[in-house]
């Protein structure tokens, strides 16, 4: 592998970081007019909608337990994407993201079976009493609720995401995941959004969220790993929670303290720490 491709597959995963915070920010101007629930149901149809016209997937000659995967991630994808975007409903995006990336840290924290590695897991701690040095004010208890929420989900995802990477090939069972999603989210976001749902610009708006949160970071995502190692991506979506406060900041106009700064700051780092550290160890059977 070249420093150039190198290179230019991290500068793919960077990009594909900032058109999923833009998205999120998309999201967050339309809860007025379909509710976050209803954004759920219209990020997770239309990108059902698009992969599934990407992947053709077959619904003939999977396995038993390929389709207890799928379910399985479907469901996740529902719960945390609806943890999510209440979540952003009473939180500002960065603060949001910053909580929701705790779920994957403790994870790799545990999968790394070091000690050394709850260091790490202390300098997020750390981070996130930062954050709420920041204001409690500022952080609204039920939107924190949610954001944690979004995090335990995120760490599920992780491992329903590579049970169904090993059962399906390419991206069929993400579609397949994918669906499943947008249907369990149907009837809850149908009643979120309301009359909302008849009019056509909020509609494509819809679509735009969905093109730009999942639809690009996936693609791009999938070109990255071909030319980076597992670690250094991880190390890359680490900077999720800095992207979103940036995104945060001039989208929405959402300031933040010097100490809330910080707080994120101290989960990059976090983060990052325990990737590297995850990455010395044979990963759990």
């Amino acid at each position: 592998m070249t420093r150039g491709g190198a290179g230019s597959a991290a500068l793919l995963v960077v990009a594909g970081l900032a058109c999923q915070e833009v998205g999120a920010a998309f999201a967050v101007l339309l809860f007025p007019e379909v509710g976050p629930l209803g954004m759920v149901m219209l990020r997770l149809v239309f990108s059902a909608g698009i992969l599934l016209a990407i992947a053709r997937p077959s619904l003939r000659g999977n396995s038993r337990d390929g389709w207890r995967a799928v379910v399985a991630l479907g469901v996740v994808l529902a719960v945390m994407n609806g943890f999510f975007y209440l979540a952003l409903e009473r939180l500002a995006l960065g603060v949001t993201v910053t909580i929701e990336v705790l779920g994957p840290l403790v994870l790799s924290i545990v999968m790394s079976r070091r000690a050394s590695a709850w260091l790490w897991a202390l300098l997020a701690f750390a981070g996130v009493l930062a954050l709420a040095g920041g204001g409690w004010e500022r952080l609204d208890p039920l939107g924190v609720v949610f954001a944690l929420g979004a995090a335990v989900s995120w760490a599920g995802y992780i491992l329903a995401s590579a049970r169904v990477g090993r059962e399906f090939p390419k991206l069929d069972g993400l579609a397949l995941a994918m669906a499943i999603g947008a249907v369990v989210a149907l009837p809850i976001g149908v009643l979120d959004a309301g009359s909302a749902l008849l009019r056509i610009d909020l509609l494509a708006l819809g679509a735009a969220v969905a093109i730009l949160s999942s639809t690009i970071p996936y693609a791009f995502e999938l070109v990255a790993l071909r030319r980076l190692p597992a670690a250094g991506f991880a190390v890359l979506m680490s900077l999720a929670p800095a992207t979103a406060a940036l995104a945060g900041f001039l989208m929405l106009g959402q300031g933040m303290t010097v100490l809330e700064i910080v707080g994120i700051a101290l989960v990059v780092a976090a983060s990052v720490g325990a990737v590297r550290a995850s990455a010395r160890v044979e990963p759990l059977a």
